[in-house]
Parts: C-alpha cells; sequence; structure tokens
C-alpha cells in the first residue's frame, strides 16, 4: 500500500472549499475527509488519501492532511509548493481556509471522486460539531473515548481495521455494505497492507 498522497489530500481540501462556496471551516473539511476515507475503504479495501488518522478528543484527525492546512513546518517543500498552489488560510486562529484554484481532479480515481461526492451530499450541509458528534458513534473513535475523557493522553493513533467496524445509534446509511462485501473489502485492505509491510 502506498503512502500518504498529499495531492489527494490537497485535491480533496479544494473540493470541500468549493463545494462550501469557496471557504471551509478546517475541523468540518478534516470531518468530511475522515467520512469519505471511510466510505471508501469499506467499498473498495483502501482509503483515498491514506493518512495517518488520531482519535482527538473532537474526533477523527487525518494529521498530514492537517499539517497541509495549516502549511506546517513538517512538510516538505514540494508538499507546500503544491499545497500554496491551491489552498491557504485566511484566519491567524488556522480555524477556516479558501480554496484559491480550480481542482486537479486527475489525481482522483473513478471510485475516489464516487466516494467524495456521496459523502458531499449527506454530510456536507451538517456544522463542524455536529460532525464531531456523529464521529463520536463511529468504533475507531470510541474504542478511546474512555482515555481522552480521562485525559490519559490528548490523541491516539486509529487503526484503519476499525473503520470496518458499525456505528452505534447512526442512521448513516451511506456506510450499509452486504456483510459478505464488507468483508471482502476488509481481506483487500489487509493482503495490501500485509504486502507493503514486507516490502
Amino acid at each position: 500500500m502506498l503512502g500518504f498522497n498529499y495531492k489527494k489530500a490537497v485535491q480533496i481540501l479544494n473540493y470541500f472549499a468549493k463545494n462550501e462556496g469557496g471557504q471551509i471551516n478546517k475541523m468540518k473539511a478534516l470531518k468530511l475527509i475522515w467520512l469519505a476515507d471511510r466510505l471508501h475503504i469499506r467499498k473498495y479495501g483502501r482509503p483515498i488519501v491514506n493518512d495517518v488518522y488520531f482519535a482527538m478528543r473532537f474526533g477523527p484527525v487525518p494529521s498530514n492532511t492537517k499539517d497541509l492546512i495549516e502549511a506546517s513546518e513538517f512538510l516538505s517543500d514540494e508538499e507546500l509548493s503544491y499545497r500554496n498552489n491551491f489552498i491557504e488560510l485566511i484566519d491567524q486562529q488556522q480555524r477556516f481556509y479558501k480554496s484559491i484554484n480550480n481542482i486537479d481532479a486527475n489525481v482522483f480515481s473513478k471510485s475516489d471522486c464516487e466516494c467524495i461526492k456521496n459523502v458531499a451530499l449527506q454530510f456536507a450541509k451538517k456544522e463542524p460539531f455536529q460532525l464531531s458528534d456523529i464521529s463520536h458513534h463511529y468504533p475507531e473513535w470510541t474504542k478511546f473515548e474512555s482515555m481522552l475523557m480521562k485525559g490519559e493522553s490528548s490523541r491516539f493513533q486509529m487503526e484503519y481495521e476499525d473503520f470496518f467496524g458499525n456505528p452505534i445509534n447512526s442512521n448513516d446509511s451511506i456506510f450499509e455494505e452486504e456483510e459478505s462485501l464488507l468483508d471482502l473489502a476488509k481481506e483487500i485492505y489487509l493482503e495490501n497492507k500485509y504486502i507493503a509491510q514486507a516490502l
């Protein structure tokens, strides 16, 4: 499995900003990306951007994508240059960013586009803290809930295997898959993971 795809991450950030009228709240965008990755891995056996996710107080956070929004010092020159062509922060508190260029959809596969658009249709009208509340029903976050609430750490690294679990008390039908298809997607994901680890 390939590593983090910064071009896909920048373009999905660009897409969600455009979809919001040109600018978007950072937390909202990060939650929408988590939802898109969650949908794609359950349908096709791989995430879209292949980020490293952390469970934090307000839900899942794709850490490298967050660095891209914030133009973090951890970015390579190549990543920063690419990012600067498409998005920029618009407030000093780093709460909002805006699109400054057209979306380069060539970085996405057909299935990427399908899942991104489906997530936008179902979730993009929700407010950032509504999306945070939604994320608290999903197993990849709830497994760390008690430790987060106790303050044992501010973040815990999440596992993509947990994205295949079903939420508690959720009406998000977008994630409903036939069990056999979900098992197949998980098998594909695990096989690719083991191959990548062996290389």
